[in-house]
């Protein structure tokens, strides 16, 4: 036996499917070659391995001890090394073998479906995870994704992060409340309404935190929630009011046409959306990933927000593809 002899794949081909049946004549049928040949080949690695695999004085055939330890890994061997075929296959047709993403839950909830349908097009297996952009960064910091869109510049080494857009916080507020166009405005709504805030582990829920104090404002914490759909939920519900964005409001769609919505231009704050992934894996998917989403974007997002109110659009600002991106060191 020589135990650095790689093991003859072929060979070990037509011992899978002599195991199948216990049966040299039915594999060499199967398989299209003499019964002599699948003698041969079962010898090769009796040979290699030094050990019968095979108990000819049985009949039917029957697999020894050895025989039955190589049926078992070596099934999975072989399917293995059929993938492996297909893989490279594929990827030299330009499909990517697999690919693991992640999407911030408002993205996941607007532009998820189609986003994802294009990618199926040059992708044999693609694995979605959606959340909170927090939760994203540290997934791709333990490797657990290869591409991803957050609210949140990765700080990663070899990271490539590209703004896809930015859009604008605004108010929304129930039908009856009283219509909001400045901070002292804003500060009589909290005064008859409580707010309806993100909750403090997501980007949104830090962001809009930071903007009410700049403003002075530190309305009571009385109810957060996870998601925007949620949020718009409620205050269309009339528990209270809540700052958000364009792409959470379409989020919570079913519920937005029962808030009004105000923008205050003092408020100043906006959320970027970031595409990741990193620098010399997978070729040109990141440009190619950028491009789908930029026109999802203009063509689908901008659309369903101008059904909502025309004046959502001037809100969001998609940026163009830059070679640069942002690169930490």
């Amino acid at each position: 036996m020589n135990e650095n002899r790689p093991i003859d794949m072929q060979a070990l081909r037509v011992f899978l499917s002599t195991a199948q049946d216990c049966n040299m004549s039915k594999a060499a049928a199967r398989l299209g070659i003499s019964q002599s040949a699948v003698s041969q080949s079962i010898r090769l690695l009796e040979d290699n391995f030094g050990t019968p695999l095979l108990n000819r004085s049985a009949r039917p055939l029957t697999l020894t001890a050895a025989g039955m330890a190589l049926f078992n890994r070596g099934s999975v061997l072989m399917e293995e090394a059929l993938d492996l075929r297909g893989a490279v296959i594929e990827a030299g047709r330009g499909i990517k073998p697999s690919l693991r993403l992640g999407l911030v839950d408002s993205f996941a909830a607007t532009c998820g479906t189609p986003f994802v349908r294009q990618l199926l097009k040059s992708t044999a297996h693609l694995s979605v995870r959606s959340g909170l952009s927090p939760n994203l960064g540290e997934a791709f910091a333990r490797r657990e994704l290869d591409l991803a869109i957050s609210s949140r510049s990765l700080d990663l080494e070899g990271m490539s992060n590209h703004t896809l857009m930015a859009e604008q916080f605004f108010l929304i507020a129930p039908q009856d409340a009283p219509v909001c166009r400045s901070v002292a405005d804003m500060a009589a709504l909290a005064q008859a309404l409580p707010i309806i805030r993100f909750n403090q582990q997501s980007h949104l829920g830090t962001q809009v935190d930071s903007a009410l104090r700049r403003a002075g404002l530190n309305p009571a914490r009385r109810l957060e929630v996870e998601t925007a759909d949620t949020l718009t939920s409620m205050v269309a519900g009339g528990l209270g009011w809540a700052i958000t964005t364009p792409l959470c409001l379409l989020q919570g769609a079913r519920s937005a046409p029962a808030v009004r919505q105000d923008f205050i231009a003092d408020l100043n704050v906006e959320r970027k959306l970031y595409l990741h992934f990193r620098q010399g894996e997978y070729g040109t998917l990141g440009r190619e990933a950028f491009d789908m989403v930029s026109n999802l974007l203009e063509d689908q997002t901008k659309t369903e927000l101008k059904v909502l109110n025309p004046f959502l659009c001037s809100l969001i600002e998609i940026h163009p593809w830059s070679e640069d991106g942002y690169h930490p060191s």
